[in-house]
């Protein structure tokens, strides 16, 4: 009976892909316009921009250095730089504010010894100093371009607009197989999933960083709150619900650093799935009891549990080798099943990622194509330490709030690894290394006794759990 299980969660695998492909149809039919620009009221409002910082040395300077560079007056800029760090970075920071304070900016140095609540906590401490009416927010590894302000601030003039978060760029996307496949799934996220959502009139999210703020929209929402590991993702939702109206920017977009580092990605990935699960306990129920259409729920479901399919992916990975030796093949073996299994996954994964770069006009659909192998074998590679993530998420188990190393990254074969900080080690890579191998000896097998069908899928899981396993122990 193997093969029932199989079934079951290959069809809850396919319900998710065909959500994919559901937001790419309406992508298509709300794309996106070059005219997201409006013009800005004729008295600018006062503007606080936080930069939220933790042990940075390598990218503290060069953030602070971008924001002082804002196309914004002067008397209407204040700057917060929100420094929880237990090492240089706090000095550097110090200095650094100190340098355009002597030049006449509005710049002020926050550290805190205590993290409570760590980067929410930090946001909120901040915010009751800050003497802007519009908040924005920048992570350490972002370079924000001069013009962010002046491009955005404009449609605060709707008195319903409570934040608007613009596009993620890639500074280092090309910097190895790593960041090109995290720059793939980061622009289907920002130009499929968060364009059809804000024109829909769907809940869509703060990301987090480079997005702006209504002051008075966090107040109403209840402020930063720390229980969950997505304060972004926590506060977008209690605001939405609280009748606030998001704006999202894909023509405007600011560049970051990719984590270089399998563990620093790890524990990125990690944090934002279980952190997603928890706002999914904490505030799912309240939307269903929301005066809201059934699509905006509906979707409001997906959103928020859109990483479940990582543990319906380890779930697979364990039901597809016994029908192998016990069944001789079984469902594995079933051509249609195998065709299902190709386009409930890669099929609508193609889809997705050869949209968001046709739109981007980054790159061909053949080379994209070529790119979906690597992709969907990271994908099944770190679905245990994911999978991980949404039964701590789902059972309410407690994590601290881990940050994702930064390196300053911008050049290719710029090297990292000699570098001070890094992602935090755990035990997965052994169970990933385990997994490689006992696909491994699947493949074998299946080639031995011409279950031929079941190669190319044994295969990937063999290879993306040998790449990430791998990786994580380097």
């Amino acid at each position: 009976m193997w093969w029932l299980g199989y079934v079951l969660v290959l069809g809850c695998l396919a319900v998710y892909g065909l959500h994919r492909i559901y937001l790419t149809f309406c992508y298509w039919r709300r794309p996106a316009t070059t005219g997201d620009v409006h013009s800005l009221p004729d008295v600018l409002p006062a503007v606080t921009v936080q930069l939220p910082v933790f042990n940075e040395m390598y990218v503290a300077e060069r953030l602070i250095d971008a924001v002082a560079k804002l196309d914004w007056p002067a008397d209407k800029l204040q700057i917060q730089v929100l420094d929880d760090s237990t090492d240089e970075t706090t000095e550097l920071c110090r200095a650094r504010v100190e340098f355009w304070r002597e030049r006449g900016l509005d710049a002020v140095h926050l550290h805190r010894s205590d993290r409570t609540g760590f980067k929410a906590g930090a946001l909120e401490a901040g915010l009751a100093t800050a003497t802007g009416e519009l908040v924005l927010v920048l992570d350490a590894d972002f370079l924000p371009p001069e013009d962010l302000l002046r491009k955005s601030v404009g449609h605060f003039q709707d008195a319903d607009v409570g934040m608007v978060q613009v596009r993620w760029e890639h500074l280092n996307r090309d910097y190895s197989a790593l960041t090109k496949v995290q720059a793939l799934l980061l622009d289907g996220h920002f130009v499929i999933e968060q364009h059809t959502r804000a024109a829909g009139g769907l809940f869509f999210n703060f990301n987090g960083t480079a997005g702006i703020w209504r002051r008075q929209a966090i107040v109403d929402a209840g402020g930063w709150q720390h229980d969950t590991l997505t304060e972004d993702l926590d506060l977008s939702y209690r605001a939405a619900l609280a009748g606030w109206r998001f704006v999202y920017l894909l023509g405007t977009a600011a560049p970051a650093e990719l984590p270089a580092c399998m563990n620093g990605f790890k524990s990125q990935q990690f944090r934002w799935a279980k952190g997603s699960i928890q706002v999914a306990r904490k505030l799912l129920p309240r939307v269903w009891r929301a005066d809201l259409s059934l699509r905006v729920k509906l979707e409001s479901f997906f959103h928020l549990t859109q990483n479940v399919p990582y543990l319906l992916t380890l779930l697979l990975v364990l039901l597809c080798v016994p029908p192998l030796l016990f069944e001789n093949g079984g469902a594995l073996a079933s051509p249609w099943l195998a065709l299902a299994l190709a386009f409930g996954t890669t099929g609508t994964l193609a889809v997705y990622c050869v949209t968001s770069q046709r739109v981007l006009a980054r790159e061909s659909a053949v080379r994209t194509l070529l790119r979906l192998p690597m992709l969907m074998a990271v994908t099944a590679g770190i679905c245990v330490n994911q999978a991980r993530a949404v039964l701590e998420g789902g059972l309410g188990f407690e994590s601290e709030f881990v940050r994702t190393p930064k390196y300053g990254i911008t050049q290719p074969r710029q090297r990292w690894r000699a570098l001070r900080y890094r992602g935090v080690k755990t035990l997965v890579p052994f169970a990933e290394l385990l997994l490689a191998v006992y696909f491994a000896t699947a493949v074998a097998y299946a080639l031995e006794t011409q279950q031929f069908v079941a190669v190319p899928i044994l295969g990937i899981f063999s290879f993306g759990f040998s790449y990430v396993g791998v990786l994580s122990l380097r």
